[in-house]
C-alpha cells in the first residue's frame, strides 16, 4: 500500500514538473516572440527612418486638419449646442459654454424627422443620375479618343478644359445661361418660338439643370480616368477578335469592359463619394431652391450651421456623423461586392 502511495505522489511529482518545464517553455517562446515583434519594429524603424520622417508630418497635419474636426464634430452632435450656449467672447466679455450633453438624442431626432427621408431620397437619387450619366459619356468619349484621327489633341484639351477651370467660375457661368429673362439659352429658344423654360425657378427643372451642370463637370475626370484603361489594354486582343469574325460591340462587351473593371470600379467609388457631397454646385446654383426642392444632404447641414436662427451647431454636425456613417456604410459594401468578384481593393 506505501508502495502504491509512493508511486502515486512520484507520477505527480514528475507530471508536475513536465507542466512546470512547459509552462516555461512557453513563457520562454511568448516572450521570445514579444522581444522578436519589438526587435522587428525596431529594425523597421531604424531602416527605413528616412520614410517615417517624410510621412510623419503630412500624417500630424492630416489629423489636425481632418482627425480633430472629426472628433469635435462627433462630440457636438451628443450635445445640444448652439449660437446661444457655445463660449464666445463679446468685446471684453468672455462667456462662458452652458451647452450639455444629450447623447443620442439629436441621432434620433434627426431620423425620426421626415426631411431627412425626403433629403436622403434625392441625394441618392442626385448621385446615381450623375454618376451613372457621367460614367456612360465620360467612357463614350474616352472609346472615341482612342482611336487615331485627325485633331484628336485638339479634341482632348477642349474636352478636358471643364476640368481646368475652377468649380464655382464653371457654376457662375451655367448660372448665367439659366437664368429664365437673359439668359443664352432661352434666348435660343426665343429665337426658335419656343417660350422661355424656368430653368431655376421650378423644382422639376432645377434638379434637371443641378445634374447638368455637375455631370458636364464631371466628364473630364471620368473620360481621362477610363482613356487611361483603354491604353491600356494589348491591342492584339481586339487584332485577335477581329479575326475570329468578332463585332464591335462584341469586342466592346468582352474585352473593353472586362479590361477597364479595375478602373471603373475605382473611378465610380470617387465619383459616387464627390457628387454625394457636391456642395458648390447645389449651393451656388440654385442655393437649395425653388424651396427645398434640391438639397442634398450637406446642403441642409450647412444650413443648420450657418442659416437657420439659432444656428444649430450640435444638429449640424449630427447631420455631417450621419453623411460619413452612410458613405462608410457604402464604401464597406461595395468593397465586399468587389471582393465578391475576385478584385482586390
Amino acid at each position: 500500500m506505501a508502495a502504491d502511495t509512493s508511486q502515486s505522489v512520484a507520477k505527480a511529482a514528475g507530471s508536475d514538473g513536465k507542466d512546470t518545464v512547459a509552462a516555461r517553455g512557453r513563457s520562454r517562446r511568448t516572450d521570445s516572440a514579444n522581444s522578436g515583434n519589438r526587435g522587428g519594429l525596431r529594425r523597421a524603424l531604424a531602416t527605413h527612418w528616412y520614410a517615417w520622417a517624410m510621412v510623419a508630418p503630412v500624417v500630424l497635419v492630416l489629423g489636425v486638419i481632418i482627425g480633430w474636426p472629426l472628433v469635435r464634430g462627433i462630440y457636438l452632435s451628443l450635445t445640444d449646442a448652439n449660437e446661444r450656449n457655445v463660449a464666445r467672447t463679446i468685446g471684453v466679455r468672455h462667456i462662458d459654454a452652458t451647452y450639455h450633453f444629450v447623447g443620442l438624442d439629436n441621432y434620433a431626432a434627426v431620423l425620426g424627422d421626415p426631411v431627412f427621408l425626403q433629403r436622403l431620397a434625392w441625394t441618392i437619387a442626385w448621385t446615381v443620375l450623375c454618376v451613372s450619366i457621367t460614367f456612360t459619356l465620360g467612357l463614350a468619349l474616352a472609346n472615341m479618343l482612342n482611336r487615331d484621327f485627325r485633331g484628336r489633341a485638339a479634341y482632348r484639351m477642349a474636352l478636358i478644359l471643364p476640368w481646368a477651370v475652377p468649380g464655382f467660375v464653371s457654376v457662375f457661368a451655367w448660372r448665367f445661361l439659366f437664368n429664365r429673362d437673359s439668359g443664352i439659352l432661352n434666348k435660343i429658344l426665343d429665337g426658335g418660338g419656343i417660350s422661355a423654360i424656368p430653368w431655376l425657378d421650378d423644382p422639376t427643372w432645377a434638379k434637371f439643370s443641378v445634374v447638368a451642370v455637375n455631370v458636364w463637370l464631371g466628364i473630364p475626370f471620368m473620360m481621362v480616368a477610363l482613356l487611361g484603361g483603354l491604353q491600356s489594354i494589348p491591342g492584339e486582343l481586339y487584332e485577335a477578335a477581329e479575326m475570329d469574325g468578332a463585332t464591335a460591340w462584341q469586342r466592346f462587351r468582352h474585352i473593353t469592359l472586362p479590361g477597364l473593371r479595375a478602373v471603373s470600379m475605382t473611378v465610380i467609388l470617387l465619383s459616387t463619394i464627390w457628387t454625394f457631397n457636391m456642395f458648390p454646385v447645389i449651393f451656388l446654383l440654385t442655393r437649395g431652391g425653388p424651396g427645398d426642392s434640391t438639397e442634398i444632404l450637406v446642403t441642409q447641414a450647412f444650413r443648420e450651421a450657418f442659416v437657420a436662427s439659432p444656428r444649430d451647431f450640435a444638429g449640424s454636425a449630427t447631420w455631417g456623423v450621419l453623411i460619413l456613417a452612410l458613405l462608410m456604410i457604402f464604401a464597406l459594401v461595395y468593397r465586399r461586392s468587389l471582393r465578391k468578384q475576385g478584385e482586390v481593393w
